[in-house]
């Protein structure tokens, strides 16, 4: 029996969308919702754009986006993507000559703005470039940048121009007979983003690119992105994200995975689950859990960890974590090692004796899953 069915005020219904494909990564119809960001390298600069995209996929990024903004980003794209672990899409503003550059350089989806690639002769010729290499598309509406004449229309940014803005574009390419699309409506206000892609999401069951766009530094956007996000795909709508910080793209990929991981749609890594600590912790709580998520972050096994400074919450949140530790008093702690009280060790052993344990019990979690695939082979 599974968890959810123990606890369905957990479950979470994800809307039923088609599936495309973005190069191996397959986006809606079930798949598992994936992690996005982008580079902020120069993308003429390839080895400077592959080393970051390097970093991006080593900390969890299932699919990497470059902005190609003139012809020399376009030609380094084609090394870039050969050198790519991880699905590249090409960000195209303005020039789509860029896109059609972009499609023969091997990117794995083009995302275009409706508001600004041009009339729907050059859209005919992205399209026609993608289908002939092979690429999905992202239909990207953003608020910022909506058709003029939908502004008149409506006077303002709002829900209803950017989702209208979206349907068209969609009709625009289901006219060229292209489906291999997906569709994202952001803006930087979490209220207008929400209300739009809720539209949107009973407008079309095409997949749906989940982001709060300029949302700010690392920590006011992970503050807007995590209410945003969260709630929609709380209610199911979202079939892969962008976190869109002003900070380090490793860091956005990071703050995706936190926000998937808290309402239990992806397990990627160790969850810390640890106090705010106060005048009853028996060590220094926030340096020690600042020291371990360094430390641990080679761990890819999804599990869970619990650092609690005293005796008050620490055995209960203990009993539902592969590895617990709880302060204690004269300098030492108690492990917990699957919910259970297994052996007292001192504090300052305490960093590299949990590291320890996680490191093995994560060995035993892979041995694990690797003989139930070998057994249902």
């Amino acid at each position: 029996m599974s968890i959810n069915e123990v606890r369905p005020w957990r479950s979470i219904y994800r809307r039923e969308s088609r599936q495309v494909m973005v190069g191996k990564v397959p986006v809606g119809g079930g798949a598992p919702i994936s992690v996005q960001t982008m580079t902020n390298t120069d993308t003429s600069d390839a080895k400077a754009t592959i080393a970051q995209v390097q970093r991006c996929a080593e900390a969890g990024a299932d699919i990497v986006r470059v902005s190609v903004p003139d012809e020399a980003s376009s030609r380094a794209l084609k090394e870039i993507v050969a050198e790519s672990p991880v699905p590249i899409v090409a960000d195209i503003h303005f020039h789509y000559k860029r896109a059609l550059e972009s499609a023969e350089a091997g990117a794995a989806c083009l995302r275009i703005n409706p508001g600004n690639i041009g009339d729907s002769a050059r859209v005919k010729e992205v399209v026609r470039a993608a289908k002939d290499h092979g690429c999905s598309i992202r239909i990207g509406v953003n608020a910022g940048s909506l058709e003029r004449h939908l502004l008149e229309k409506y006077g303002e940014p709002c829900p209803e121009a950017m989702v209208e803005s979206g349907l068209d574009h969609i009709k625009l390419l289901q006219d060229n007979d292209f489906h291999e699309f997906k569709i994202s409506c952001k803006a930087s206000d979490v209220f207008l983003s929400a209300a739009a892609y809720q539209q949107l999401a009973e407008a079309t069951d095409a997949p749906i690119h989940l982001g709060i766009t300029e949302a700010g530094g690392l920590t006011s956007g992970t503050i807007k992105s995590a209410i945003g996000l969260g709630n929609l795909l709380w209610m199911g709508i979202g079939d892969t994200i962008r976190v869109s910080l002003s900070a380090d793209p490793v860091e956005e990929v990071k703050v995706g995975y936190e926000i998937l991981k808290s309402l239990g749609l992806r397990h990627r890594g160790v969850n810390i689950i640890s106090c705010p600590s106060c005048a009853r912790q028996g060590f220094d709580v926030i340096k020690t859990v600042e020291v371990l998520e360094k430390r641990l972050e080679h761990i890819k096994t999804p599990m869970s960890l619990s650092i609690i400074g005293c005796v008050v919450n620490g055995p209960g949140e203990a009993l539902m974590t592969d590895v617990g530790f709880t302060g204690g008093g004269a300098g030492h702690g108690m492990v917990y090692l699957a919910g259970k009280q297994d052996h007292k060790i001192s504090n300052d052993q305490m960093i590299d004796h949990i590291v320890r344990e996680v490191e093995a019990k994560a060995s035993e979690i892979e041995a694990r899953e690797q003989a139930g695939a070998e057994a249902a082979e």
